[in-house]
């Protein structure tokens, strides 16, 4: 996990210094700064060292010297793209990101495709850029314009006061300075496979296990958000048999739920436990830190984004590598909203958008909290053969309705983790991060000190253009302002997690 900037067009080395600064805490370990020998272009890079900590500092230069690379992210088929690239490119690195320099070489943009992992990286290749994202859109990426410059960096907070036009660059996209951006991939929408309950549940089990192993990956230790619920209980239960010494990590008010599971998890796969009890005084304390790293000010991901933070910061000192539950509740419909589409091609349709969402909102939310703390999160619910298996599941195997009862959300994945995990965890009622670990309502008190309704609604009426629908989310929004010199990049890629189509039922005969 790193952070990446650049400019294109010019070679202005002072402005790639000062974005690279602004991406410190996304990589402590290391920087670095590239001139392009055969074009204009500057190529800067902060680096946190998970493979090949001593040798792999970026940029990266290709062996014959034309080409450079700064990525962020993890390539996990690096070493068999090596094993297929090395008898006609010379390594001098076991860093993945110089496998995807060696694959650009052979296959230009197409290279993309071949690429497994999460990850946001550019290329200076004699006087052309290329610059690539992954599928799903784990990994940042934003870019620029000044004065027909192209700019680009990992955080807008980079961009700010450097660029006009700030953007994020789509997932799943490339971009080349000679044909512009391309998509090379699209969640799929895709009708159920017919297949036995008992054949869909050992897939999800198969495929997860595999997603989870190729995760392992890293040269640094490695550890697991553990919230106590299903999906990250499920995750480091698969972890568990991979690592001698597992650290898992937890926050909470006191009491609360997820302390409690998180606690029956941890014992049950015996790990190396760390907890932290939330306080309201520090939330407030912390909260102009937390919206200025996550570059947002929407009530629902400003509410996940503060466990996360401290879960964050908990783990920081212990590992380098966390793995998270994110991304189960989008494929295996687990939250509260899905219980209203009664249809189930709707409801289908809406999981896979929901996924196609997560870009700019809860994966926002993981990168900008662990980075803050110098930490990568890594996500194997969301490996892209996760992803296309779980379309093909029945949506009445996610969203198990039974007579006269509540429907049970992620029903097949509860199958799936069945033998991992005691029975109280596995059937769990879900709770959001916020809700389990009590943080919502150190948030509700964090607000009723700082704004009153009145405060409100007269800030909400001075900005109308940002919907701001509640105090919180105005005390939110003037926080974030107030953080940035030049907040207009940020507050203009704000997305909405509650901007989502109205679905409507088909009539009944």
């Amino acid at each position: 996990m790193c952070g990446i900037a650049g400019i294109w067009g010019q070679s202005d080395e002072e402005t790639v210094r000062t974005m690279t600064r602004r991406l410190a805490h996304r990589g402590p370990d290391a920087q670095g700064i590239l001139k392009n020998p055969e074009g204009p272009g500057i190529l800067g890079h902060r680096r946190l060292a998970i493979m090949d900590p001593a040798g792999g500092d970026q940029p990266i230069r290709s062996a014959e010297g034309r080409r450079a690379i700064v990525a962020n992210g993890e390539i996990y088929n690096f070493r068999v793209l090596r094993s297929r690239l090395e008898d006609r490119h010379r390594f001098r690195t076991q860093s993945d990101s110089e496998a995807a320099l060696a694959l650009y070489a052979e296959r230009g943009p197409a290279c993309a495709r071949d690429l497994d992992g999460m990850f946001a990286f550019a290329v200076a290749d004699g006087g052309d850029l290329f610059v690539a994202r992954d599928p799903i859109g784990i990994k940042p990426l934003y870019f620029g314009r000044r004065n027909g410059d192209l700019l680009f960096a990992s955080e807008i907070k980079a961009l700010a006061g450097c660029a006009e036009d700030v953007r994020e660059f789509p997932p799943g996209s490339w971009f080349h300075s000679r044909v512009g951006t391309r998509s090379y991939y699209e969640v799929p929408d895709r009708a159920p496979v017919p297949r036995t309950t008992e054949e869909h549940v050992a897939l999800v089990r198969q495929t997860l296990e595999r997603a989870v192993r190729k995760r392992l990956m890293s040269d640094v230790p490695l550890g697991a958000f553990l919230s106590g619920g299903l999906d990250s209980s499920i995750i480091a239960a698969l972890v568990r048999p991979h690592v001698d010494e597992f650290h898992t990590f937890s926050v909470g008010i006191e009491g609360s739920r997820d302390l409690e599971a998180a606690r029956v998890v941890a014992r049950h796969l015996d790990t190396v436990h760390h907890e932290y009890v939330l306080r309201s005084e520090e939330i407030a304390a912390r909260l102009p830190e937390i919206l200025f790293h996550l570059e947002s000010f929407d009530q629902e991901l400003v509410r996940s984004a503060v466990p996360c933070y401290f879960t964050a910061r908990l783990a920081s000192p212990v590992v380098k590598v966390v793995l998270t539950g994110e991304g189960a509740d989008e494929l295996f419909a687990g939250y509260r909203y899905y219980r209203d589409y009664e249809d189930s091609t709707l409801l289908r349709q809406e999981l896979s958008r929901s996924v196609r969402s997560l870009h700019n909102v809860n994966l926002q939310r993981v990168d900008r909290m662990t980075m803050a703390h110098s930490i990568e999160g890594r996500v194997p619910f969301l490996d892209v053969e996760m992803i296309e298996l779980a379309q093909t599941i029945p949506p009445e195997l996610k969203l198990k309705r039974a007579e006269g009862a509540q429907s049970t959300e992620k029903w097949v994945l509860r199958k799936a983790g069945e033998s991992l995990l005691p029975g109280e965890i596995v059937w769990r009622d879900k709770e959001q991060f916020d809700e389990g670990s009590g943080a919502v309502g150190l948030l509700s008190e964090t607000v009723d000190g700082w704004m009153s309704p009145s405060e409100a609604t007269q800030y909400a009426e001075r900005h109308p253009e940002a919907r701001l629908r509640s105090a919180e989310e105005c005390l939110y929004h003037k926080i974030l302002c107030e953080a940035y010199t030049d907040p207009a990049p940020v507050l203009g890629n704000v997305a909405r997690w509650a901007d989502r189509p109205v679905q409507i039922q088909p009539e009944r005969a």
